[in-house]
């Protein structure tokens, strides 16, 4: 039996344990009751088996029967603060928490691919660590990870990893996406305030009012992105949070704006804070004010390595169809704390279109949308496809 049919055959199982994640989400660093349910999954599988000191993960790892290289696969766990409005017949039943992300397919995914290799470990010449990630929501749960040991989980360092991320829209349902080089962009978080002094709103000139130079702040943003970077390693700033002031005719002390600031190469993530806060102390320092700019670097660009990139893509070939695979034109725009595997494994980060079957990708609700849906009929390829990365990376590096 293929690992695909022996997927297809566990259809039952992963869409039961897809349910269970999704109707008691968690969030960040913090998943006892997801940790819980992915230990009870693997129960009974021969696989070492550890669990996270500083966050709810689990590195598990399973040996074959010779010895050889160790393959990673990842899946990450964690939800979102986001109150559902899917309308699917298995919702969230905690008020203010979605998996609107589809962490609970990964997960799913990633312990059928355990249940299969499990079942064909005599096949395997080397081992397969299973790494399954809480916080990748903004947490950074992959870097706690890889602090505590993940990577050197098997006694060796992997020599490839592999990640899969379900897209609820944009991608027909069962299609598979990736690239070589970058595959999601850096993401960095920007917190800015504008300090002033306050005064009447008749008389400007008796206070010092923050608020026009934040707002010159805003847009001088954007120019300096078109003027300061190339059109073809793109940067972009969206400001999605501003507050000042609590009446018309009071000018504040101060004002403040919040953005994310992303990102698609090293040269492009190393400039762009430097840029930013030069270009904010001198228009605070040309209005006479002061200017507190936190800049919070948060995931790295998400690189691919082109040759882990181009076996994914060969294997759904193989494994599913011709048509089951696309070459991503471009990066996709998100962010991804895999980028810190990424910066130490070979890898590959491949996008699952899941969208719901009879409705249209194009109009369908992205991900971290409250309407956001994920067809369950994706999880048996999921799980099919990080068992075939694993079983052919391990038997490729014993072919030599």
């Amino acid at each position: 039996m293929s690992l695909r049919e022996a997927a297809n055959d566990m259809s039952e199982e992963l869409v039961r344990l897809r349910h269970a994640l999704h109707r008691e989400p968690e969030l960040g660093l913090d998943l006892p009751r997801t940790q819980e349910k992915v230990l009870g999954a693997l129960a009974g599988l021969p696989l070492e088996v550890s669990t996270g000191k500083g966050l709810s993960s689990i590195t598990a790892v399973l040996r074959g029967a010779a010895p050889g290289p160790t393959v990673l696969l990842r899946g990450d766990m964690d939800a979102l603060p986001v109150s559902e409005r899917s309308g699917a017949a298995v919702v969230s039943e905690v008020p203010g928490r979605m998996h609107a992300c589809g962490h609970d397919l990964h997960t799913t995914m990633l312990a059928g691919a355990a249940h299969l290799l499990a079942a064909r470990r005599d096949r395997l010449a080397g081992d397969v660590v299973f790494m399954f990630q809480p916080g990748e929501e903004g947490a950074g749960g992959a870097k706690v990870m890889i602090d505590e040991g993940v990577l050197d989980a098997s006694g060796r360092r992997p020599v490839a990893a592999y990640a899969l991320h379900v897209i609820s829209s944009v991608l027909p349902r069962g299609v598979f996406v990736s690239r070589g080089g970058p595959i999601m962009a850096a993401a960095d978080r920007l917190l800015v305030t504008v300090r002033g002094k306050g005064g009447h709103g008749a008389t400007p000139h008796r206070a010092a009012d923050p608020i026009p130079a934040a707002c010159e702040m805003v847009t001088a943003l954007q120019t300096m992105v078109t003027r300061g970077f190339d059109v073809f390693d793109p940067v972009v700033v969206t400001v999605g949070s501003f507050h000042a002031g609590t009446a018309d005719n009071v000018i504040p002390d101060e004002a403040r704006f919040e953005a994310t600031v992303r990102s698609f190469s090293a040269a492009a993530h190393s400039r762009i804070q430097e840029r930013i806060l030069m270009l904010l102390k001198g228009i605070a320092s040309a209005h006479g004010l002061e200017v507190e700019a936190d800049y919070d670097v948060s995931y790295p660009v998400t690189v691919n390595s082109s040759a882990e990139a181009d076996f994914a893509g060969a294997t759904v070939r193989e494994v599913f169809d011709e048509h089951r695979y696309i070459t991503a034109p471009q990066p996709f725009t998100g962010s991804e704390d895999f980028s810190f595997v990424c910066d130490q494994v070979p890898s590959a980060f491949i996008a699952l279109g899941a969208c719901p079957g009879g409705a249209d990708p194009a109009r369908a609700a992205y991900n971290h949308a409250p309407e956001a849906a994920f067809d369950d009929a994706v999880l048996p390829d999921g799980a099919a496809l990080y068992a075939e990365l694993a079983e052919r990376r391990l038997a490729r590096e014993a072919a030599g």
